[in-house]
């Protein structure tokens, strides 16, 4: 990891529903967080264009309902194709601020398209899609909503800035999932989430003090003003106000926070890490390395994605 690295943790309600509304909302903030000289900039959960609320989500389960039929249908047209013009933008939107660029979306595979994935999306400062990561196990509600990720993206980038990976809400609670990034060499963990409980703020404190590695964690934020008009499903949010109140925060390797959590409003947090403090807390704690028995305990991991076998 270099010495000093600035990071961005974005807190912020998207255009829910309209891909293209979002994305401009994106370039704004991702300009904004780079002239405060982020060189990461990372958004929640399935930022692009809407995390699929439980106040809603949950009636996908009821069979031959129209509005949910409908309401899933919008959000498959507000997802994003990679390959594809969005992914393309996000790229442009890199490129042009010079950031690496961490974005939740609703994906979906042009050549297979019904099936909706929540995906991680990296791109580099020259605008490359580096790394793709689908959630492995959708939780609860979700289940109705996105099918099953793969190994393809379970792994740290090396980049410039330090070893770069991460995990989507949940999965942060799979132990081998975890493990994969530590033994890939992870040194700012990403844990982007829709999960706004007071409980998930120890989850993030033990990630920390576990990987022994910086944590950023955007939270995503939803009001059900946000909702349009026409939402096929309007009269499930009437009388709710903030459906995700958000608690995006930063923290250092042991556990401690350098920003947040935020929480009831957007918002852009900050920190500028330090390696030193890497180096220190692995001292006595390193997953991977000396507090690891490779010749007791292995991990077997499957890093192809489905679509490099057909599944």
């Amino acid at each position: 990891m270099r010495e000093q690295v600035r990071v961005a943790c974005v807190q912020a309600e998207p255009v829910v529903l309209d891909r293209e509304a979002t994305l401009d909302k994106l370039a704004r903030l991702a300009a904004e967080a780079a002239s405060e000289g982020a060189e990461l900039v990372v958004f929640p959960e399935t930022f692009v264009s809407v995390y699929p609320s439980s106040t809603w989500g949950s009636a996908l389960a009821g069979w031959g309902n129209a509005r949910a039929k409908e309401a899933f249908a919008a959000l498959v047209r507000s997802a994003v194709e990679v390959p594809g013009p969005a992914v393309d933008r996000l790229g442009e939107i890199a490129r042009t601020h010079a950031i690496w660029l961490v974005t939740g979306v609703n994906e979906l595979d042009p050549a297979r398209n019904g099936t909706v994935y929540n995906a991680l999306l990296y791109h580099t400062p020259d605008g490359t899609l580096a790394l793709k990561h689908r959630k492995l196990v959708p939780t609860n509600h979700e289940r109705l909503v996105w099918g099953q990720g793969d190994g393809g993206g379970l792994r740290a980038l090396e980049t410039p800035l330090g070893r770069i990976g991460g995990l989507i809400c949940w999965e942060n609670y799979m132990p081998l999932a975890r493990f994969a990034l530590y033994e890939s060499g992870v040194e700012i963990y990403l844990a982007s989430t829709a999960d706004d409980g007071d409980e998930w703020q120890a989850t993030l404190v033990h990630l920390a003090r576990e990987s022994r590695a910086f944590v950023v964690s955007p939270c995503h934020f939803q009001r059900a003003a946000a909702y349009p008009a026409d939402f096929p499903l309007a009269e499930l949010l009437e009388g709710r106000d903030v459906l995700g109140r958000g608690g995006s925060a930063i923290l250092a390797p042991d556990g401690s926070y350098l920003a947040g959590p935020l929480y009831g409003e957007e918002g852009i947090l900050y920190a500028d890490l330090d390696r030193s403090a890497l180096l220190e807390e692995r001292q006595r704690f390193d997953p991977a390395g000396h507090y690891h028995r490779p010749d007791v305990l292995r991990l077997e991991l499957t890093t192809r994605a489905a679509d490099d076998h057909g599944e």
